[in-house]
């Protein structure tokens, strides 16, 4: 890791603090249990397979049952995604801060118990074993994804390595992005670039999506594509 990632990398435990301290400042949940949880999956697997009663469809059309989203369709998988970043998404799409008239129309018509609902599901999950294709992504996407370059900081400062998220306190800004379509990545890189979602805490991925260009963002979507989950890559490690 370069002087440059250190420096970032200083920065997310900063914000991590941040979010840590924000988080204990807010009023306590009450804690889920047995009961709640296995109501809250009930609910979300009838809106995921049949819509909700207030119009929304289905979430399995494009997503998957399990959340397992289609790549040929650019379609992003959800299973195993943190719990608060998918909460968050849907609001966003829900006030129309992020930019998906499909999704903006669903999020509409989903009551904030259901969008719970749905994130406690999809983020239970197991994500899909996509494992790297056999041609290796550009070297400008390994570049940029490994060590960064001026302005933007080694993107596994964020995501983790491989893509495959930190974990902790971070998950809802910084979710795993490894195995996402890489048509669905550049999509949202161009989103940040042009206004079209909201640019995260500090606004790190705006900034940073400014700083790309039509080239960067091709490359680092590809070399993300390719990598593993944590699935499959769980699954290399213990193979005999």
């Amino acid at each position: 890791m370069n002087i440059k990632s250190i420096a970032w990398s200083g920065c997310l435990l900063l914000l991590a603090a941040g979010v840590a301290t924000a988080q204990a400042t807010q009023p306590a949940a009450p804690p889920a249990t047995a009961a709640s949880v296995a109501a809250q999956l009930a609910l979300a697997r009838q809106i995921v397979l049949h819509g909700s009663p207030q119009g929304a469809h289905e979430c399995a059309t494009c997503h998957g049952v399990e959340g397992q989203g289609q790549i040929k369709a650019a379609f992003p998988h959800l299973a195993g995604l943190p719990k608060a970043y998918l909460v968050r998404q849907l609001q966003h799409f829900d006030v129309l801060a992020r930019d998906n008239p499909s999704m903006q129309a669903i999020a509409h018509k989903l009551t904030l118990d259901q969008i719970d609902a749905l994130a406690t599901y999809f983020s239970s999950q197991v994500p899909p074993p996509i494992m790297p294709p056999a041609t290796p992504p550009p070297a400008l996407g390994t570049e940029l994804a490994l060590q960064g370059r001026d302005a933007v900081p080694a993107c596994i400062t964020c995501h983790g390595p491989g893509g495959r998220g930190l974990g902790g306190a971070l998950s809802a800004a910084f979710p795993p992005i490894a195995g996402q379509p890489a048509v669905y990545i550049e999509r949202q890189l161009k989103a940040w670039k042009q206004g079209q979602r909201p640019p995260g805490p500090d606004g790190l991925m705006g900034a940073i999506a400014k700083h790309l260009s039509a080239a960067d963002i091709s490359a680092v979507s590809l070399y993300f594509a390719a990598q593993p989950t944590l699935v499959a890559a769980n699954a290399t490690e213990t193979r005999p």
